[in-house]
């Protein structure tokens, strides 16, 4: 299993001051267990639409099979027009360690230790932001082992349960490269994302 570093680090933006109740969403995702946080802006999130081909693809097997998934999500185009339209966002990341490169249990309790944190960061949202928000969470979406999509039911956790970065078609590693954060963080590490899109 996974162990979280012990002292996250707090990262305020670089080019400017955030308010203090803009820090309080960095906090928040400090104290729900995020390694890193940052506060971005709209012009920062890079965007695109081959991020459908990808996910249609089905490398992942979820395609088709997840509520959180495409195609259930709706059309690429019209996730991207959504998204676009809070000039904030919030993002955060979970580092893991691996035994090896070909640790996929220690990739996959990576998973379900990022999607622990995302849930505690989702219960703290709405006392911090007076406006609706978007969640947006990494690939798949690790709450239960077999989604119920798969079995015919309605989503077991749809307070929790997050469409992943990709699946609104943002480029993560791309976006990555204008903030503090790091999308590779070292040998035998494996890194997720959340991103919290967000008007006020």
């Amino acid at each position: 299993m996974p162990t979280p570093p012990t002292q996250p680090l707090l990262l305020r933006r670089l080019w400017s001051s955030a308010p203090a109740d803009m820090e309080d969403l960095v906090a928040a995702a400090l104290t729900a267990g995020a390694a890193k946080a940052a506060l971005i802006g709209r012009d920062q999130i890079v965007y695109s639409e081959s991020f459908r081909d990808i996910c249609e693809g089905n490398q992942c097997g979820c395609y088709g099979k997840c509520w959180v998934c495409p195609p259930e999500i709706g059309e690429i185009g019209d996730l991207i027009s959504r998204a676009k339209v809070y000039p904030r966002g919030l993002l955060y990341q979970t580092i893991g360690t691996l035994e090896d490169s070909f640790d996929v249990e220690g990739m996959f309790a990576a998973g379900a230790n990022h999607a622990r944190v995302s849930c505690r960061l989702q219960d703290a949202l709405p006392e911090l932001l007076n406006q609706p928000f978007l969640h947006l969470g990494c690939g798949g979406c690790h709450l239960c082992d077999v989604c119920a999509k798969r079995t015919g039911e309605p989503c077991r956790h749809p307070e929790y349960a997050l469409p992943a970065m990709e699946g609104y078609g943002i480029d993560v590693y791309n976006t990555t490269l204008a903030t503090p954060l790091k999308y590779i963080n070292g040998t035998n590490t494996v890194t997720y994302f959340g991103l919290v899109l967000f008007t006020e």
